[in-house]
């Protein structure tokens, strides 16, 4: 492997525990999906750093592992090679959560799907996966694949959209079970994405990006 994409958490925790103030606040406006901009790396990585603390699933020892790995610069890398890889889940016009993905040899990997507490509703976690499903088929890709954990209720939303248990994978990551679910795609495109590196000299140009208004 070319990274640590196909190791590692990915965490669904989106469909379970509704807050009281997402529920004293109806959502009026139907939730929508855009692709990330540069101006949404800060966002994206600081409610990312607050799912994986808060993330009932995970060891202390995973969890430092992937803050480190989920760093702004692989967000920015991600970004450069395709904007919908960080997509972002609208209500009422306002972040309501995010979906980082990544493409390794022919899969999609689904890294992370959060919903901000604040805004947890069910259908916002529906209509995000579907906007993400429904993008990535696109003849790119022969699955979308994540790893969650036994207990998890993102689950239930994994089921939902017809995603498969291929396996357990026991002691796995730092010596924890993953459950593999998996979502078969049709590939109709030559070619397989290798990865998101980009080099020395994409990583100026993202820099570059960072640096320049936003409109």
């Amino acid at each position: 492997m070319t990274d640590a994409t196909s190791f590692s958490g990915e965490d669904l925790t989106t469909t379970q525990s509704v807050s009281k103030k997402a529920a004293d606040k109806p959502v009026t406006k139907k939730p929508q999906v855009r692709a990330a901009t540069s101006a949404d790396i800060n966002l994206i990585h600081a409610r990312l750093m607050e799912a994986i603390d808060t993330s009932p699933y995970y060891k202390d020892q995973f969890k430092d592992f992937e803050k480190k790995r989920m760093g702004k610069r692989y967000l920015r890398t991600l970004l450069a090679a395709d904007p919908n890889h960080l997509m972002i889940v609208l209500a009422n016009n306002e972040p309501a959560g995010f979906m980082i993905t990544s493409p390794q040899y022919g899969t999609l990997w689904l890294h992370w799907s959060y919903i901000f507490p604040e805004k947890r509703r069910a259908s916002i976690a529906m209509i995000g996966l579907r906007a993400l499903i429904e993008h990535f088929d696109n003849g790119r890709f022969h699955k979308i694949a994540t790893y969650t954990k036994l207990g998890n209720p993102a689950v239930a939303l994994l089921k939902r959209f017809k995603f498969d248990l291929t396996c357990t994978l026991k002691n796995h990551i730092f010596g924890e079970d993953y459950m593999l679910y998996e979502l078969p795609l049709t590939k109709t495109q030559k070619g397989y994405d290798t990865g998101t590196g980009m080099g020395r000299l994409g990583r100026i140009k993202a820099r570059i990006r960072t640096l320049l208004p936003t409109r």
